[in-house]
């Protein structure tokens, strides 16, 4: 009996929140039903833009076929996730990945943050608005015009080719040395995207108290120990989060950008998933197998988003949710 009752009052209990919940939602849209209105058109454009072609996603348990569709080609189930996983492109793919990335997280994550501490020590007001106009500038311009200028630096004839063959004693262009690419990567990643990174951290800094810079200089606190004890320490949740969203994108490098600038004589070192997914699937026209492969990298960079949010939380007592 007594057992009856707790789940008649468990049901009873279930029905009133729901009918509270509709209540609520009801008066809600009566009292706000401009705002719903204005809402309709987001809404259908993320369900048509976003979620619709998710759909797609079947694609890759199937052979697909212009003729059959999506869902009228014949299921294959697994077959296009074993065989990549089994092919020679596999371990390569998956290494280039995770080196440039994590290349570009570990020297390319600090320098917005170090751009945007150095320019809020900056007591010149011109020259700190210039400072910033010039680092914002490369995030603007067009990455094919990017590209053309990495290629020209680098070459045989280049600034820096001719610099770095002084050295090495080689004489071709840096794009077509393997060992090169990762660096040619990664130093111009951080050329074109740190200025326009720091926007966010100056936006941060304007959020710390600034008492507590008043307080340390009465303590006797220099320029250095209120940098480490307040600077840091006040921006350390935005840096969370920042880092959060890198990792769950560490497996999500476009392909744009490597596209422009690897050759053939250099794919054992800068052929990445996003790369062959696009070979695969806009150049010889296998459509199934490269969304398989398209698949495998947002599962990979979903467990990456969830477990570095977790360790966020579980260490830093903050995550992105």
């Amino acid at each position: 009996m007594k057992a009856k009752r707790m789940r008649a009052s468990a049901a009873t209990a279930g029905a009133l929140t729901k009918n509270t919940l509709r209540s609520r939602l009801r008066k809600d849209i009566t009292r706000n039903y401009e705002l719903y209105i204005l809402a309709i058109p987001v809404v259908l454009y993320y369900l048509y833009f976003c979620y619709k072609p998710m759909l797609g996603i079947y694609m890759a348990f199937t052979d697909y076929t212009a003729k059959g569709g999506i869902f009228g080609s014949p299921f294959v189930g697994l077959k296009h996730f074993k065989d990549f996983f089994g092919s020679m492109y596999f371990g390569r793919l998956l290494k280039n990945t995770l080196i440039i990335s994590g290349s570009s997280i570990l020297f390319g994550f600090p320098m917005p943050i170090i751009l945007a501490l150095l320019i809020n020590e900056v007591r010149n007001k011109y020259f700190r608005k210039t400072v910033q106009t010039i680092s914002y500038l490369p995030h603007f311009i067009s990455m094919v015009v990017i590209c053309s200028m990495i290629k020209t630096f680098v070459s045989d004839t280049g600034v820096v080719g001719m610099l770095v063959n002084s050295i090495t004693g080689g004489d071709s262009s840096l794009l077509n040395n393997p060992s090169y690419f990762v660096p040619i990567y990664v130093i111009s990643e951080i050329w074109q995207e740190a200025g326009w990174g720091s926007i966010i951290y100056l936006s941060a800094l304007m959020g710390v108290d600034q008492q507590l810079y008043e307080a340390a200089e009465i303590d006797g606190a220099g320029r250095w120990k209120q940098t480490l004890h307040i600077t840091i320490p006040g921006i350390a949740p935005t840096i969370v989060v920042m880092l959060i969203i890198k990792m769950g994108s560490i497996l999500g490098l476009g392909y744009e950008k490597i596209i422009l600038l690897y050759n053939e004589a250099i794919y054992n070192t800068s052929d990445v998933i996003s790369t062959f997914v696009y070979r695969k699937g806009l150049l010889e026209f296998d459509y199934s197998y490269s969304t398989a492969v398209g698949l495998f990298n947002s599962v990979v960079n979903m467990i990456f988003l969830f477990g570095s949010n977790w360790l966020s939380k579980r260490f830093q007592g903050s995550g992105l949710w």
